[in-house]
């Protein structure tokens, strides 16, 4: 998949525990693990508003997108 999830990077920047975060946004340390290994197929933009705001971060911050040999036949 070429969307990375940078979730961890930014806890241990921040040294946020994700208990702590899971807490603050309102969801399930079992939620916010499949989240950080990027298991998941969507996130909602509450969640992720809420994410920023506890990190003190923009979206950008947490998701990367790396361009693979299959996507750059995609391109026109």
């Amino acid at each position: 998949m070429p969307i990375h999830v940078r979730l961890g990077v930014m806890l241990a920047e921040r040294n946020v525990k994700s208990k702590d975060l899971a807490e603050y946004v309102g969801i399930t340390e079992a939620n916010l693990s499949l989240l950080k290994k990027g298991h998941v197929k969507g996130v909602r933009f509450e969640t992720l508003e809420r994410i920023c705001d506890f990190l003190d971060c923009q979206p950008g911050d947490l998701l990367r997108y790396e361009r693979t040999r299959a996507n750059e036949g995609d391109m026109p």
